[in-house]
């Protein structure tokens, strides 16, 4: 499978198969530039009340809501951030779990609250993590931090950090990348591809998208 950085908390997600997932997908007057992007199968948004964005073509599902999904063959799990629940009692903010070619892909959404135990027994095993990192309404870089020890990854990706595009009042991926400099960090325009067999649980490395 292989993965896009789209910008903010977007990716494209591509399965072996052919099956294509967005993630938070958004509008160019929210972020501050465009995301391009295919016919996608699967959208997955982690604020359920968001509007699917006009940058998203086709009739793809939608999912919006905890549960356990298999869809084209891509197993997902979706988790309700509990610190998260406004008052109708839905969540601003749900937690993905893609099984894609036998790799296993956490997206953190906008993830506000501290890591806790029961949140990393809900999400279990994690091989690459989509995580926030520049604060705004989501958990600064040290929180960030705390949830790459919790999840033991063997992949970390940065995501919702300041670029040079972004209008939105967010830190640059530097402050995270700072509390991580004995690690293995590439950069990259290019999609990523990954195979199970790299997943050993022995190290973690940062793969940073630029934009």
């Amino acid at each position: 499978m292989n993965i896009q950085w789209l910008g903010h908390a977007a990716f494209k997600l591509v399965e072996s198969t052919g099956t294509i997932i967005i993630t938070d997908p958004f509008e160019k007057k929210d972020i501050g530039y465009d995301m391009l992007v295919s016919n996608p199968n699967i959208v997955t948004k982690s604020n359920c009340s968001a509007s699917t964005p006009n940058s998203v073509s086709g009739d793809p599902l939608v999912i919006h809501a905890e549960g356990i999904y298999e869809v084209d063959g891509v197993h997902i799990l979706c988790v309700g951030d509990n610190d998260t629940v406004n008052e109708n009692g839905d969540y601003n903010n749900l937690i993905f779990k893609f099984r894609m070619d036998g790799v296993d892909i956490c997206h953190l959404g906008h993830v506000k609250s501290e890591c806790s135990v029961e949140l990393s027994e809900a999400i279990g095993s994690v091989d690459i993590l989509l995580v926030p990192v520049g604060g705004g309404d989501c958990i600064t870089a040290d929180m960030a931090s705390e949830y790459v020890e919790l999840l033991m990854p063997d992949v970390v990706v940065p995501m919702s950090f300041k670029t040079r595009d972004t209008i939105l009042d967010l830190d640059k991926v530097d402050l995270f990348l700072r509390q991580f400099e004995d690690y293995e960090i590439i950069y990259t325009n290019s999609p990523v591809e990954f195979d199970r067999t790299e997943f050993d649980g022995e190290t973690t490395k940062i793969i940073v998208f630029n934009k």
